[in-house]
């Protein structure tokens, strides 16, 4: 009797473990598509991701670089204040969108162009995504825009 109840034991441990592993390998391969990790410019710059990965870029839209071409395609450029990657993308635009300002895009690259499939500006003057903050930060050039400002005459 207490080898059959062992047994049933390790069978029934056994399918546990089965079910765990299968649920996990199912879970992962149904996500595969939905994670885009989140990259600044410089990132961009020093490791190029493959063509085929899908993933976030961020930063401050360059200064000058804001072009609008035939139809509802408009390149420009994103920076880290550090590098710049060349970004087109056919679509409407957010409405606070604009030179100088915060924004996310999700796509692919496309020889040395980030060509996005979407893209996020900030919602108020004060907004930046946190991903663009922490990568700001990293390259020593975030300015918090609540800090009181500094005098230099004082």
């Amino acid at each position: 009797m207490k080898s059959l109840k062992k047994r049933r034991r390790i069978q029934i441990v056994a399918i546990a473990v089965a079910a765990l592993a299968l649920a996990t390998f199912l879970i992962g391969f149904a996500m595969r598509d939905g994670i885009n990790y989140f990259r600044s410019p410089t990132q961009v710059v020093e490791t190029p991701p493959s063509g085929s990965e899908t993933f976030r870029i961020g930063g401050l839209v360059e200064d000058g670089s804001l072009v609008r071409g035939q139809g509802k395609t408009i390149r420009f450029r994103v920076t880290d204040n550090n590098q710049s990657v060349p970004v087109s993308y056919t679509g409407v635009l957010p409405d606070l969108f604009g030179e100088g300002e915060g924004m996310v895009g999700t796509g692919r690259m496309q020889g040395d162009t980030f060509v996005a499939t979407e893209i996020l500006a900030r919602h108020d003057e004060t907004y930046m995504p946190k991903e663009v903050i922490q990568a700001l930060k990293e390259q020593g050039t975030y300015v918090d825009p609540k800090a009181a400002p500094t005098d230099p005459d004082s």
